[in-house]
């Protein structure tokens, strides 16, 4: 069966992995990107941080809704 996994499957679920740790990391510690880009675009608002742990969110879920869909396609159907 992992054979017949196509990379798209792989992608998906190495794509959505990333965006799940960075929605965790973004939930928890919301100034990590302040840090690193040493930029603050909404003045301390925290709008930015809220909207970017929403988008990583929704990405997540779609990605890993797309591997589901992939994985569940090379299931044999049950008699």
């Amino acid at each position: 069966m992992k054979n017949s996994l196509r990379l798209r499957f792989w992608l998906e679920t190495g794509v959505g992995s990333v965006t799940a740790i960075l929605f965790v990391v973004t939930l928890f510690w919301r100034d990590w990107i302040e840090i690193i880009f040493n930029v603050d675009p909404d003045e301390g608002n925290g709008f930015v941080e809220w909207s970017i742990v929403g988008g990583l969110l929704v990405v997540t879920l779609i990605l890993f809704f797309l591997a589901r869909y992939e994985w569940r396609r090379i299931r044999p159907a049950h008699a």
